[in-house]
């Protein structure tokens, strides 16, 4: 997709995305795929941390309010999240441990909640 094209929240959420994965390599997370996207919903990082595979869900806020982002997942998004998360899982013969993390930045405020998102 060009960039061109995105609309000025696609943009936002496309920077925060980028600050999300340089974030997570920093802490030592490798990075897989980035926005799978299909029929179910979308998962906007795939990363590996030793032998787990991470889906990460990035919410940015530009705003300070502390929480708005991690606020923003509502049970049907995360729904969407975990049916693109197990349909992305069907590629592999032997299912790999895996977690669902959200990295939410709120203004510059950056926070990894490792395991938020329960399956």
């Amino acid at each position: 997709m060009c960039s061109a094209r995105l609309s000025a929240k696609q943009q936002q959420g496309r920077v925060g995305e980028q600050q999300a994965l340089a974030y997570l390599q920093q802490q030592g997370l490798a990075l897989v795929d980035t926005n799978f996207s299909c029929k179910a919903g979308e998962i906007d990082l795939i990363m590996r941390e030793r032998d787990t595979l991470v889906f990460v869900e990035v919410r940015k806020r530009s705003g300070v309010v502390p929480g708005a982002a991690a606020e923003s997942i509502t049970p049907a998004k995360k729904r969407r999240i975990i049916r693109a998360a197990q349909l992305y899982l069907t590629r592999f013969a032997r299912m790999p441990a895996c977690r669902i993390d959200v990295v939410t930045i709120d203004g510059e405020v950056l926070e990894w909640l490792p395991d938020a998102i329960e399956v």
